[in-house]
């Protein structure tokens, strides 16, 4: 019988840790199932994408250095990353709802889930999530503009505000300032739980980069001292495919960030408002409020 993840009480950044990957180990199959039912038509749609992209770069490389560009050849290339910015936000938008939703429902039915529920919730907030993702990429990316810890300072409480929007059906503009308030008191420890999973899933990242870095290096005779001008391009199938299996990898490592954050929000929510501690009081009670 699977373990059951309590996720609203608190905990220490040892727990966040070692519950986020127990929560995913315990949960992989049934999760990862509704995920991509959920998800996969936009994640294909996305890394199709990419490998036009990366292909279309390299191409207009090569043409560039023949001296043969287009007007047409420009105009294929803003498509193709016109289309794989579009998809890209898509996926990891409904990547973060589907994974908050999951867990949502996962809390509700006491370890159970409810694939319609899911589906429902991730579709019927997605432009909720746009918008509030756009507030907060313009407020942090702002942030690290005029100097980078202005940056880190909102990048920490706006990170919770999607939990905020997802688990207490808030506004988009009142999950924004809620996590300010959230988060008022804690920054502090937040920013550290935070940062531990950031090395984590940046080391991973790097981990899964690495091959299409030296495949990369080894073509164009950095690695034998030899630097051949005319092997860079990246309009080669083996770096596509690489680089493919590496923007997959960075996009499922994700959701171990999405997962901690949700962690940290009940860690904080619990130490502000003790709200688990009061549904267990009355579940003990046997009242049903």
């Amino acid at each position: 019988m699977k373990q059951f993840i309590e996720f609203k009480k608190q905990r220490e950044m040892s727990q966040i840790l070692s519950d986020t990957f127990g929560f995913l180990r315990n949960e992989f199959k049934t999760f990862f199932g509704v995920f991509f039912k959920i998800i996969a038509p936009y994640l294909v749609v996305m890394l199709i994408s990419y490998g036009t992209y990366m292909f279309q770069i390299g191409d207009m490389m090569n043409l560039t250095m023949a001296g043969s560009t287009s007007v047409i050849n420009g105009f294929a290339t803003f498509i193709v990353v016109l289309v794989f910015i579009i998809a890209t936000v898509t996926t990891y938008v409904m990547s973060q709802a589907t994974t908050l939703f999951y867990i949502k429902s996962y809390i509700k039915h006491n370890g159970n889930i409810d694939f319609i529920e899911i589906k429902q919730n991730v579709y019927g907030s997605f432009w909720k999530f746009i918008g509030l993702g756009f507030l907060v990429a313009i407020c942090v990316g702002c942030g690290f503009l005029f100097c980078i810890i202005p940056g880190i300072y909102l990048y920490v409480p706006l990170v919770l505000s999607f939990s905020i929007l997802a688990f207490d059906g808030k506004s988009v503009s009142d999950a924004f300032s809620d996590s300010f308030t959230l988060v008022k008191e804690y920054w502090w420890i937040t920013f550290a739980s935070l940062f531990v999973v950031g090395i984590i899933v940046m080391v991973s990242s790097y981990a899964f980069a690495l091959p299409a870095t030296i495949y990369t290096y080894a073509k164009m005779g950095i690695l034998s001292g030899e630097i051949d001008a005319e092997n860079f391009t990246v309009a080669d199938p083996v770096s596509i495919i690489l680089g493919i299996i590496s923007t997959l990898a960075q996009f499922l490592l994700n959701i171990i960030s999405v997962v901690a954050s949700v962690l940290i929000y009940f860690d904080l929510n619990e130490k502000k408002n003790f709200t688990g501690t009061y549904e267990r009081i009355k579940n003990l009670g046997g009242t049903d409020e």
